[in-house]
């Protein structure tokens, strides 16, 4: 036979992406730009994805949605959707009955926002947790007020609350589960029974992203800030009209920020930048170390960069990143 111009693999091998030739049970696969060979497993949420000849092939477990609320003012929805918010006042972070006249929820959770540092920009100082029971958890004590008693009618719910290493854990027999670590980090997550459901500041939960910015009255915004003023608790709070930009006010602080922040971007996260993008944990860290100027430096860049250290684990890359110097922690005394 006459010759064929390129480079072409014998017949019965493909190409294996890389420059070679492979059997097709040994083809590779690709996720996030990396490629993967056969039998090589990955962990997407709560599943498991195995390569099998060129293709992924997923266990189909239903996952538990996580909503992120840290630092001053960021906000990383069940969906996936990261933006920020400093409204001081108290909001709806999320909840089940979102104006359906024949829908009962069965829970709700009250972010309470305060301005933090001087340039204007707000933390989460409490977190208010309606079941039936309502738990208060403030941060100026560790140890959470005592429980309030309110009525559910035909639904008897129980909750647990437990501490693992840093973090205070309320489980509830709803499928709703509140971890705190104590400070400016808040976790939300919920069963999936609840996937479109829900509505405030942590989104719909409806696996698309796009529309997680559905107001109180149930319109579609594109501005975070519109969206985050419908979801405040009380008329009287003032609207925010303006994102802050704390290192354009304090820019003495911009330079120190972006050195302490870089190591989101460092070597030493290198193995987690191709599965979770590290430029907005770098954007709200600066904008963190920026912010937290009447005390608590290092607590603020410390959860900014444990946030992202956070979603890295999730996406299964481990990352040692606390060293004696930078915010170590002392495991000794938690066991």
């Amino acid at each position: 036979t006459e010759c064929v111009s390129g480079c072409v693999c014998p017949e019965g091998l493909f190409d294996d992406g890389r420059g070679g030739c492979v059997k097709q049970k040994d083809c590779p696969c690709i996720h996030n730009n990396e490629w993967y060979s056969s039998g090589d497993k990955i962990k997407v949420d709560c599943n498991t994805c195995t390569c099998q000849e060129g293709v992924w092939k997923c266990t189909d477990d239903v996952c538990y949605g996580t909503c992120m609320i840290y630092g001053s003012g960021h906000y990383n929805t069940f969906d996936g959707k990261f933006y920020d918010f400093d409204g001081s006042c108290e909001y709806v972070a999320t909840q089940d009955f979102c104006g359906d006249k024949n829908s009962s929820g069965s829970f709700s959770i009250i972010t309470e926002n305060v301005p933090c540092g001087t340039t204007g920009v707000t933390c989460s100082k409490a977190i208010k947790m309606f079941l039936g029971v309502m738990k208060t958890l403030s941060n100026r004590s560790a140890t959470p007020l005592p429980a309030i008693l309110g009525v559910i009618p035909e639904a008897e719910l129980l909750y647990w609350n437990r501490t693992v290493g840093l973090y205070l854990v309320i489980e509830a027999s709803n499928g709703v589960m509140l971890i705190w670590d104590k400070k400016t980090t808040v976790f939300i997550k919920l069963s999936p029974d609840y996937k479109g459901k829900v509505c405030g500041l942590c989104g719909n939960f409806d696996d698309k992203a796009n529309n997680d910015f559905t107001t109180r009255s149930g319109l579609q915004e594109s501005n975070p800030l519109n969206f985050g003023n419908s979801w405040k608790q009380s008329p009287l709070c003032p609207d925010v009209t303006q994102e802050i930009k704390p290192c354009d006010l304090k820019p003495h602080r911009k330079s120190w920020a972006e050195k302490e922040c870089s190591i989101i971007q460092s070597e030493v996260f290198k193995i987690c930048h191709s599965k979770v993008d590290p430029l907005p944990y770098y954007e709200a860290c600066v904008h963190d170390a920026c912010s937290c100027d009447s005390g608590g430096d290092c607590e603020c860049f410390c959860s900014a960069v444990a946030a992202y250290a956070q979603e890295c684990i999730k996406a299964e890359a481990c990352v040692f990143w606390r060293t004696p110097d930078i915010c170590p922690i002392f495991c000794d005394y938690y066991n």
